[in-house]
């Protein structure tokens, strides 16, 4: 039974280790300090529920209903475009010390942006539901789709919580102003690079309907 386990661990090994949207805002949240451990906490619990969703098997609902993949996707590339000019526009302005390491994003603002990441992006779902679903098909009793979903949703949860440690680590020596307001441009550019890909792959699905 361990080998299923490790099975659905090595899978999502494979699917999430790519650079999206949502690394790279646990990434910056954990340099900057501003509540990364909740922002990990919100990934792994949306990443696991999604996981799961699609062990049990309602992966065909998401692919009977093209729509919703689209409207999703429509939404991703707003949200992505709109976060990815404020970043790059954040990144001009002077940012002082104290705000380096202060705690301005409240409780609710923090969570509602991780599940803006997590979920307005029809990857996940491709990723999670389809792909790690599909995979698990192939196990017959539910106990051994709930162990290899539970290898799969174990690897999101270490992934995130330890991007955003090692961040937080690597923000004690980007602790400057220069630094930050680099990190704040690279961040915001590839998250514009990241919605314009969207934008062209949402557009493909629109013309296939």
């Amino acid at each position: 039974m361990i080998s299923i386990f490790i099975q659905g661990f090595l899978l999502q090994a494979s699917l999430i280790l790519a650079l999206g949207a949502q690394n790279i805002f646990v990434l910056n949240s954990g340099l900057k300090k501003k509540r990364h451990f909740q922002v990990a906490l919100v990934s792994s619990i949306c990443d696991a529920s999604l996981i799961f969703i699609g062990v049990l098997g309602i992966a065909t609902f998401f692919i009977q209903y093209p729509i919703l993949k689209i409207s999703l996707g429509v939404a991703g590339v707003g949200f992505l475009f709109f976060y990815g000019a404020m970043k790059v526009n954040e990144s001009r302005k002077t940012i002082t010390f104290s705000v380096l390491h202060s705690d301005t994003n409240t409780f609710w603002r923090t969570t509602f942006a991780s599940l803006a990441f997590s979920l307005l992006n029809p990857h996940v779902y491709l990723d999670t539901i389809v792909l790690v679903g599909g995979y698990s098909s192939k196990f017959i009793s539910l106990e051994e789709r709930f162990l290899f979903g539970l290898g799969a949703s174990s690897f999101s949860t270490l992934w995130f919580f330890g991007l955003a440690f090692s961040a937080s680590l690597l923000g004690n020596i980007l602790n400057n102003q220069k630094a930050m307001r680099i990190v704040s441009f690279v961040s915001g550019v590839i998250l514009l690079l990241l919605a314009i890909k969207l934008g062209t792959e949402v557009a493909s699905w629109v013309f296939k309907e």
